[in-house]
C-alpha cells in the first residue's frame, strides 16, 4: 500500500492530531516501512501452525471459590470519616 502526504494529512485529522507539515515527510516514511514489514510478515508459511493462546504453555492454578472472611462491615466502618447506613459518604463530584 503506498501512502502520499494527503493520506498523513487525512490520518492526522482522524486521529484528531496537529502535526506540523515539517513533521509529515517523516511520519510518511516511517508508517511506509511499518506497512512494508507488514507485507514481509504475509510471506511467512504459517500453514500448520496453531494460533497462540497464551505466551505461557501452563494453565493457571485455581483456587476453590469460597467466603472466607464476611459481615466485616462495622470493622471497615470504623475507619470512615463520615458513613450513613453502613455505605462511605464522599463528596459529590458531579454537578
Amino acid at each position: 500500500m503506498a501512502l502520499d502526504q494527503r493520506t498523513i494529512q487525512n490520518l492526522s485529522w482522524l486521529a484528531r492530531l496537529k502535526l506540523p507539515v515539517e513533521r509529515e515527510g517523516k511520519i510518511l516514511n516511517d508508517l511506509q516501512s511499518i506497512l512494508d514489514w507488514v507485507e514481509q510478515l504475509k510471506e511467512v508459511n504459517i500453514e500448520g501452525v496453531e494460533p497462540l493462546i497464551s505466551v505461557t504453555e501452563g494453565i493457571a492454578p485455581m483456587r476453590e471459590d469460597k467466603v472466607t472472611e464476611g459481615d466485616q462491615q462495622a470493622d471497615l466502618m470504623a475507619n470512615a470519616p463520615e458513613s450513613v447506613q453502613g455505605f462511605y459518604v464522599v463528596p459529590k463530584v458531579v454537578e
